[in-house]
């Protein structure tokens, strides 16, 4: 370990390693601070700090200097010939604490308070994270454990207040499509007088999420003020939560996630509540699509997943209702960052679209008039239609889209998708029987979804449409040959659209 503080001055290398923080020592500094590779040492600049895995060289750097990637670099804030100091990371903590959760013991309030300050300071690595989210998806948390985990969550981040009461919706995702959504909700709710700033996610097993999805039509990375700034301008924004540093915790959990692929049901609750809270949401909807290939496949899942959303919210002061949508199918047509959001802008400059989205984003506008006392019981989605239908919906997002610093005249034409693309048709005429979230997802996240905005999946039917020989079932679209060619492999061997009577698998081969 590092015996005691060191003054280094930096080296900024033209390399970005995303969420992974490494600095490069000089092996002699190394050799007189006992400092060895892969070992975590602390960062410090001001009264910012990063921790960071040790790397070692002779060559790269020289004596007295240290190397950081640009994404550390840009975290510290700092330059070429700045000083920062190196400091040991010190014994976890939060390790045996971990360690009971996997056993299926209940912590305290103080124990998840430590893990969530070490997540958050580095002082623990993915290994730990992982394990404690595995924890969470076999054992689940108590009422007080995950309250104490939506807390320690907030009080490690910013927190944001508005002088009105704000709003919010969000759903728990996990239908392909369903990002766009909001997309239509949010003007909406903001044309109808409410302050709706959203904050959203990045896609963890979708093929987007709603951040991805606004951020083809404007940027979604904000300051706490900025955000504050444009709420109060347009009275609606839909932005990325991880850069306001709202629970930051938060975003380190859904990359483990992402890798891991899961999302434990009391994990997804303390993501979604933390960040409203720390946002002072007054009132929330939340959004549980049901249905086989979603997250919740049935009702008794969902109501089980509602009542833990109500019980956590009312216990942190916040007022929330749950719909539980019809989620067997995509929502909408189009599966892809970029192909979402020319779904969403078509729907809003037109007033036309499939229902599964239009008629899905109003209910639930309606919903949040009714819980705001704007709207009588049961009358608030035409309150909604009216705003929608009249293009003022469309006006309010033009309006959010230049406040965030997008083109309000950009049209769905306008948004580029993969130029890469393949039609797979119907072999003849027949009935959709079914359409599979899974295979969609798959397929869509195989093409490059989302980390390549064009790419994704468009799909022409629905569960119970008839199709002719040779009509479109979907097109998936790629940044790159390679990927369409491994989409296209996987699509052959899911079969994510069924038709009457066709021979699902010959066994033998």
């Amino acid at each position: 370990m590092v015996r005691s503080d060191g003054e280094f001055k930096v080296k900024v290398l033209d390399l970005d390693f995303g969420s992974f923080r490494f600095i490069i020592i000089n092996a002699s500094d190394a050799v007189e601070r006992d400092i060895k590779a892969n070992e975590r040492v602390r960062i410090l600049k001001g009264d910012r700090s990063c921790t960071a895995h040790v790397m070692i060289s002779k060559t790269i750097i020289s004596k007295g200097e240290v190397a950081l990637p640009k994404n550390v670099a840009d975290e510290l804030k700092v330059r070429d010939g700045d000083s920062v100091g190196v400091r040991p990371v010190l014994s976890s903590k939060s390790t045996l604490h971990i360690k009971r959760k996997v056993l299926g013991d209940k912590l305290s309030q103080e124990e998840i308070r430590t893990i969530i300050k070490e997540v958050v300071d580095g002082t623990i690595g993915e290994a730990e994270i992982a394990s404690f989210l595995t924890a969470q998806y076999f054992y689940g948390l108590t009422h007080d454990e995950l309250e104490a985990l939506i807390k320690a969550m907030v009080e490690t981040g910013a927190v944001i207040e508005f002088e009105d009461k704000a709003y919010d919706e969000h759903s728990i995702g996990g239908v392909p499509g369903n990002s766009k959504v909001a997309l239509i909700v949010v003007p909406t709710v903001a044309a109808g007088g409410l302050l709706i700033p959203k904050t959203s996610s990045r896609a963890i097993v979708s093929p987007s999420g709603t951040a991805d999805t606004m951020e083809v039509l404007a940027n979604v990375e904000f300051e706490p003020e900025e955000l504050k700034r444009i709420a109060l301008k347009t009275k609606g924004t839909i932005v990325w939560g991880g850069a306001l540093r709202l629970a930051p915790s938060d975003d380190i959990f859904i990359r483990v996630e992402h890798r891991l692929m899961i999302d434990p049901p009391t994990q997804m609750v303390a993501s979604i509540l933390a960040k409203k809270l720390a946002m002072n949401i007054s009132t929330l909807i939340i959004d549980i699509p049901v249905g086989k290939g979603a997250k919740v496949e049935s009702m008794k899942e969902a109501e089980a997943l509602a009542r833990l959303f109500v019980e956590q919210a009312s216990r942190l002061g916040m007022r929330t209702k749950c719909t539980l949508s019809y989620g067997g199918q995509p929502i909408g047509h189009c599966v892809g960052p970029a192909l979402e959001a020319r779904e969403a802008l078509e729907a809003l400059l037109t007033g036309e679209g499939a229902m599964s989205l239009i008629g899905k984003a109003l209910s639930i506008a309606g919903l949040l008039f009714e819980e705001a006392g704007v709207a009588r019981r049961g009358s608030g989605i035409e309150i909604a239609k009216q705003i929608f239908y009249s293009g003022k919906s469309y006006d309010k997002f033009k309006e959010i889209i230049e406040a965030q610093g997008g083109n309000p005249h950009v049209k769905p034409e306008d948004i580029p998708v993969g130029e890469h693309r393949i039609d797979i048709e119907a072999p003849e005429d027949s009935y959709v029987t079914h359409v599979d979230n899974t295979a969609i997802t798959l397929i869509a996240r195989v093409a490059g979804a989302p980390l390549d905005k064009g790419a994704g999946v468009k799909v022409y039917v629905k569960a119970g449409g008839k199709v002719r020989k040779g009509d479109k079932l979907l097109t998936i679209y790629a940044e790159s040959k390679s990927k369409l060619s491994q989409a296209y492999s996987l699509a052959q061997q899911l079969q994510p659209v069924t038709l009457e009577g066709m021979i699902l698998k010959v066994y033998p081969e």
